[in-house]
């Protein structure tokens, strides 16, 4: 759905049901995001739901990253709707953003059991005046700050090969009470190119987190004076931004929608990145023609509906998603 930067990664919500917010997160065109299967959130810790989300399968794309590279998560709460005069998350579903890795031997079959590392926190800071922690800076207001946009760096240091990218987003506002906190994932499968030899020290999913953790359990409406992020610290090579600092890079400066589609690989694959980490943009295509697993339809889908030679456009997630897959 992207390339060059708000190309290698990028995520939007679905809709907002009763009162919990929705974070669907789609990347190059869901060609390689394990979708989940409801829009509701996670609230149980110890549950294997909580590695990937409700119902999240494996899917047969991986996307293409450069080690040291930036992917720029995008997430919306209102189906379609990726206008940057709107409120990106909205519902004072204030909490932390993080995004975690863990290197699998094949992404399209890995089921999350191994260990994940946190490569990006945006988590929370002070804010002067404020009367609250529903006043302060949080990961989820630098979302609508930023046109839902978030740039998230891959350690340059890691080994190159398949990883599971889960990103999360959790929402606090009624987190003072046992099961309150609401948890929002999805896992990307990816492969990652031109890395290194590190070796992060990991945790489990289900695990890291436990019910009472002060980060998860937290009533926010009171005044603040700090906030733990759930789960291990930043791994050396990843990021911790500081909540409030303002929108940079692609965050600041990429035009929503604007990118060409990207070309995943198929399972097995390698795929080609662009010099500045972002997945390689295809050949511009006769006329119109989605490439394949590149979205063709959908919901608030407004883009090219023929798919390349060879392909044929595919409900995948209906109402909400169709992409191109190989077939007549």
């Amino acid at each position: 759905m992207k390339s060059t930067f708000l190309a290698a990664l990028t995520a939007i919500a679905a809709r907002e049901v009763a009162s919990h917010a929705t974070f669907q997160q789609l990347w190059h065109g869901s060609s390689c995001v394990r979708t989940p299967a409801s829009n509701s959130p996670v609230t149980n810790v110890g549950s294997r739901d909580f590695v990937c989300n409700v119902g999240a399968r494996a899917v047969s794309g991986k996307c293409p990253v450069r080690a040291g590279g930036t992917v720029t998560v995008e997430m919306h709460q209102q189906p379609g709707d990726r206008n940057c005069r709107n409120e990106a998350i909205g519902g004072a579903h204030w909490g932390p953003v993080q995004v975690y890795l863990t290197k699998v031997p094949d992404a399209t079959k890995a089921d999350g059991s191994t260990g994940w590392f946190k490569i990006f926190s945006n988590s929370w800071s002070k804010k002067a005046g404020g009367n609250s922690g529903d006043d302060d800076n949080w990961g989820t207001r630098d979302l609508s700050a930023c046109c839902g946009r978030m740039d998230v760096k891959i350690p340059a240091d890691i080994p190159s090969g398949d990883y599971l990218l889960r990103a999360e987003a959790l929402a606090l506002h009624t987190a003072g009470q046992a099961g309150g906190a609401q948890f929002y994932m999805s896992c990307y499968q990816i492969t990652v190119e031109g890395g290194g030899n590190a070796s992060p020290a990991t945790v489990k999913f289900p695990g890291a987190y436990s019910a009472n953790d002060p980060g998860i359990r937290v009533n926010i409406h009171a005044p603040l004076s700090t906030y733990v992020a759930p789960g291990p610290a930043v791994y050396s090579g990843g990021t911790v931004k500081t909540p409030g600092s303002g929108c940079a890079g692609c965050e600041s400066s990429c035009k929503v929608g604007s990118s060409p589609t990207a070309i995943a690989p198929a399972a097995g694959g390698g795929g080609a990145a662009s010099p500045d980490g972002g997945a390689a943009a295809p050949s511009e295509p006769q006329a119109c023609a989605v490439q394949a697993f590149g979205q063709c339809g959908g919901n608030g889908y407004t883009g090219c509906t023929q798919c390349a030679a060879g392909y044929t456009c595919k409900a995948v997630s209906p109402p909400y998603y169709s992409q191109c897959v190989a077939g007549a």
